[in-house]
């Protein structure tokens, strides 16, 4: 095609664009009810107020009076209690405890200060707006800051000097550094100046949005091309912290069921019983760890959801039953894509409710996807939401906890990829366009499926996995990069990727192991498994065009490594539940970058290619083939080798040797991790052994998290919290809350080193 030549850049094909801004100019009214400010401007209205001692909000509509709705991305937001109000001739000021607020009267400018110390100032323009309804804010930034978060943009994980826009997009290839739209838009951008402060700014607008750290050299723009400029701004201590206050305001990521975090194996698509069989029972030959397989869309009759291929899957209640007293859940696919058939008692029932997106004169939106042309359920409707949650019970009546949601950009075969733009979305009585809604259109179905799976499966926690979605999807559902490729490029891509979700508050994520589209090779499968046996979600897949990439398609070798790497996933599941424990109290995300927990230390800015597991836990992929050696950065401290004992004291790079059987794993002396016996899934008790790492110079700790891995009982105390101490002498203190039996193994502690 033309656009795929040098034709693309023909000089007549780049386009001419009105660049005209008007400013949203002085403050002209002020209004103050005792927790918030609402005033008018020159051009639209305005709100400010402040959360807490970290966090403000100021929201600016040009063009209509502003509110204090917000996205589903937000569940948290009162005002805090107690905030002072003042005013003066040419500014206006609110201060809660070490926070204070100045907004410049005229023009309209915002300063936010804590502790005295100024942490976020607009610029000139600070608001502005176009012809075309496109608003945009300016404010001050250091032109060598770093820029974190914004979700699962391809590139490194310093996104400073780029111009990162959100509208989520089905993009089978390519996934580059120059593809920036993919399947999550979450606009949340972390700015860290290391050793000075840590600004987190939030855009929750749903339309397209656009973060510019390209344009300006000690500015930052945020734009969006409709709506009011709603934005969150964090003053923190740190990333950390960053995060910890978006995630107060978002919600966190909800304890997972342990299954969940087990090895799962999939392809698109196991197209019989047989063939879903026959993979099981490799899993058991092999003796390979296994918790779940999925089935992706070739087990549906006619592509439609919520049925089984009579042919293909004949006894779908009997496979699934067979695989669970094998320890083994069954996910299946669920698209949003309703086939337009009116034979098909979900479609025949959606279209009588007036259950899916229509156009403004109620004429139903049809778009062609995997079954063909099709209708898409509007979940921004309630009611909407609760049917399409209730007719989970097809699948958890056979014995399913859990679902996949794909194709919910929502993604469908024509020239923009999605539906119409003039499409309208009900919010329960607030009609909005899918302008405004595409990008929350996968929320709203996490949404859907993780409170039907909830209303289903009484007392017990679901698993839902999607590939769309928007700031807030931590609560609903896990998140899994998309389609990537069988390329070492796709590898190394994909560790910032999780890690940059991980600082947008989706602590639960991974990439496809071994990649899905292309041809994987024997080394590659290796490389990538040990990767994933560190990653919070666990998952190989392939295309179906594609050779085979299960662990025991290649050769011995490449067995006995990908077998070692499934064991293992199972020897730190402990620990890697205890991260989720944490998750889910905190925000901090289970995979961390090295600067979430070295802020003060510039070497680990720009590094993408290592990661933290919790804080103790570092870990240097491999990432080229026939790669044996790789450059590691420390962080202070003193590290230990995790195969070796040997330790390496922290504040420089080393070279590492790395044979194909090994991944490069350290362990930050004065650690206590709680390691588990060997299992074949996760539904096996599982005993817990304590492996200590010396520091002489102060006492070794830990913690282990521990309940029945499924229900919700652990909100009713039935858990088991243990901190462990260990002296350089070498005794253990034990101390634990909660009134679950512990399955640790307190007589067994083993300390590296000393």
């Amino acid at each position: 095609m033309l656009e795929h030549t040098s034709y693309a850049i023909l000089p007549s094909n780049i386009e001419e664009t009105d660049e005209t801004l008007h400013e949203a100019g002085a403050v002209e009214s002020v209004k103050w009810d005792g927790d918030v400010i609402e005033g008018t401007l020159t051009e639209g209205t305005f709100l400010v107020y402040l959360l807490d001692e970290k966090t403000l909000r100021f929201s600016v509509h040009p063009f209509e009076k502003v509110s204090r709705n917000r996205t589903l991305a937000v569940e948290n937001d009162e005002p805090a209690p107690g905030t002072e109000f003042s005013e003066t001739a040419t500014h206006i000021c609110l201060r809660y405890k070490g926070m204070k607020v100045t907004i410049g009267k005229d023009p309209f400018s915002l300063t936010a200060e804590r502790h005295g110390e100024t942490m976020f100032k607009t610029s000139e323009p600070a608001i502005a707006f176009d012809k075309h309804k496109r608003v945009l804010c300016t404010f001050e930034k250091e032109f060598d800051a770093p820029v974190y978060g914004l979700g699962e943009k391809s590139g490194f994980i310093n996104k400073n000097g780029e111009n990162i826009t959100n509208w989520n997009t089905d993009v089978f290839a390519p996934h580059n550094k120059d593809t920036v739209e993919l399947y999550q838009s979450i606009p949340f951008a972390i700015i860290h100046e290391p050793g000075k402060t840590t600004t987190g700014v939030f855009l929750d607008n749903s339309h397209r949005t656009e973060f510019d750290m390209q344009t300006f050299r000690n500015r930052m723009k945020i734009a969006a091309e409709g709506g009011k400029l709603n934005t969150y701004i964090i003053l923190a201590e740190d990333i950390k912290d960053t995060v910890r206050a978006y995630t107060a305001i978002t919600g966190t990521t909800p304890l997972p069921p342990r299954w969940s975090l087990g090895y799962h194996q999939s392809r698109y698509s196991y197209r019989s019983e047989e063939e879903v069989r026959a993979v099981a029972e490799a899993f058991d030959t092999y003796d390979i760890p296994l918790d779940c397989l999925f089935l992706d869309i070739h087990y549906m009759d006619d592509y439609k959801v919520f049925t089984f291929d009579k042919d293909r899957f004949p006894h779908a209640s009997g496979l699934i039953k067979d695989l669970n007293q094998q320890g083994i859940d069954v996910v299946p696919i669920v698209d949003p894509g309703v086939k337009k058939d009116v034979e098909y008692p979900v479609y025949r029932d959606g279209v009588e409710q007036g259950l899916f997106s229509t156009y403004i004169d109620g004429s139903i939106y049809y778009g062609e996807v995997w079954p063909g042309l099709s209708a898409f359920p509007d979940f921004f409707q309630s009611k909407t939401q609760k049917w399409w949650g209730h007719l989970h019970t097809f699948y958890t009546e056979k014995g399913v906890r859990g679902i996949w949601n794909d194709m919910n950009e929502p993604s469908v075969f024509n020239e923009t990829k999605t539906m119409d733009l003039e499409v309208m979305h009900n919010q329960d009585g607030n009609l909005i366009s899918h302008r405004e809604g595409h990008n929350l259109y996968g929320l709203y179905m996490s949404k859907a499926t993780y409170e039907g799976l909830q209303a289903c499966l009484p007392n017990t926690r679901p698993f839902s996995l999607t590939r769309a979605g928007y700031a807030g999807v931590q609560r609903y559902s896990a998140v899994w990069t998309g389609d990537n490729r069988s390329h070492w490029e796709h590898l190394e891509m994909s560790l910032p990727m999780i890690m940059n979700l991980g600082m947008s508050g989706v602590a639960f994520s991974g990439a496809d192991v071994g990649g899905f589209a292309s041809d994987c090779s024997s080394e590659l499968l290796v490389r990538w498994t040990q990767v994933g046996a560190f990653l919070p979600y666990f998952r190989n897949h392939s295309v179906q065009d594609s050779i085979y990439q299960e662990p025991w398609v290649f050769d011995e070798q490449t067995l006995r490594i990908v077998k070692k790497y499934i064991q293992l996933r199972y020897t730190f599941l402990p620990y890697v539940y205890t991260l989720f424990h944490e998750t889910e109290q905190s925000g901090v995300p289970v995979v961390r970058s090295l600067v979430m927990e070295y802020p003060d230390d510039r070497k680990t800015m720009d590094i993408s290619d290592q990661f933290l597991l919790g804080k103790d836990i570092m870990v240097a992929p491999l990432l080229r083939p026939g790669q044996t050696h790789r450059a590691v950065y420390f962080p202070e401290g003193t590290w230990y080798d995790w195969w070796s004992g040997e330790t390496i004291e922290g504040g420089h790079y080393q070279l590492v040797h790395a044979a194909l059987d090994t991944i490069p794993v350290f362990v930050r002396a004065g650690t206590v991790l709680p390691l588990g016996s060997d299992v074949r899934n996760t539904k096996e008790n599982q005993h817990v052994r304590l492996i200590a790492f010396y520091d002489n110079e102060r006492q070794m700790s830990g913690r282990l998290y521990e309940d029945d891995h499924i229900s919700y009982n652990y909100r009713a105390g039935e858990y088991a919290l243990t901190d462990i101490v260990v002296s350089p002498d070498g005794d253990v203190t034990i101390s634990k809350q909660g009134n679950f039996e512990s399955n640790l193994v307190e007589s067994d502690v083993k300390i590296i080193g000393k």
